[in-house]
């Protein structure tokens, strides 16, 4: 019986979820498994979801149901809880009945791919966002005692909109991390609007964006001089950490 993985989002066009996990199947021969797109108009389809595709055993998740996906899962996380959004799911199927056990992977992208950075003693980050992807983030940063500041677009608590960014603030900011789909194909020409003319030599620019591989909010970086990091890591390391999940038996 094929086991069935798959990826839950609303737009999945640039997903290169299906592609790679099928040349993950391949090169580990695999036959018994397969990896599926399943675009949802609302997180309320997922219960629908489950039941017509009951051989689901693991599903990743994106844009933009990382934190409205919580209220289907059963078993969440440690760590997971602490950040506040997830991107794995295990399913566990006993009959008709099955249990939703939840993680998130994104921390162990953002974290290996910050580590490879020495980054000075006074960094102060700007999170560009206020989504799951910023929550894992966020996470990363505390753990490693980054100060940093969150932009929204929307008026909340500690929170800066964008047109509060100011050339001073870019400039106390070395590191600044895209969490926004802003730039994503197919909108590749969007980008988030902050100023650019105050980015350095001193900064470090980082898009979780990885379709297409350097973004609008890259390259502007790039002719300001700034260092880049591209988000393919971001993408790459929590699908194996999912991979890795989907094949363990969950923590009761």
């Amino acid at each position: 019986m094929t086991k069935l993985y798959g990826i839950i989002g609303k737009s999945l066009t640039h997903s290169f979820s299906k592609k790679y996990f099928k040349h993950k199947f391949k090169k580990e021969n695999r036959k018994d498994v397969s990896y599926e797109i399943f675009p949802l108009d609302s997180i309320h389809q997922f219960p629908l979801l489950m039941q017509q595709h009951p051989l689901i055993e693991g599903l990743n998740v994106t844009i933009p149901y990382k934190e409205d996906i919580l209220k289907y899962v059963d078993i969440l996380d440690a760590t997971a809880e602490k950040v506040g959004a997830v991107n794995v799911l295990k399913i566990l199927r006993k009959d008709t009945k099955y249990t939703v056990y939840a993680y998130n992977t994104d921390i162990i992208g953002f974290d290996s791919l910050l580590k490879k950075y020495t980054l000075p003693s006074d960094t102060q980050a700007l999170i560009l966002g206020n989504g799951g992807a910023a929550k894992a983030v966020a996470f990363v940063l505390k753990s490693m005692q980054i100060p940093y500041q969150s932009v929204s677009r929307q008026e909340q608590t500690n929170t800066l909109l964008y047109q509060q960014i100011t050339d001073k603030i870019i400039q106390e900011h070395h590191l600044i991390i895209n969490c926004t789909p802003l730039g994503m194909l197919p909108h590749v020409d969007s980008f988030p609007h902050i100023p650019y003319k105050a980015i350095g030599d001193k900064h470090l620019l980082i898009d979780l964006v990885y379709n297409p591989s350097e973004t609008l909010f890259l390259k502007k970086g790039k002719e300001q001089r700034a260092g880049i990091e591209y988000g393919y890591e971001m993408f790459y390391l929590p699908a194996e950490a999912s991979w890795k999940i989907w094949n363990t038996s969950p923590q009761q």
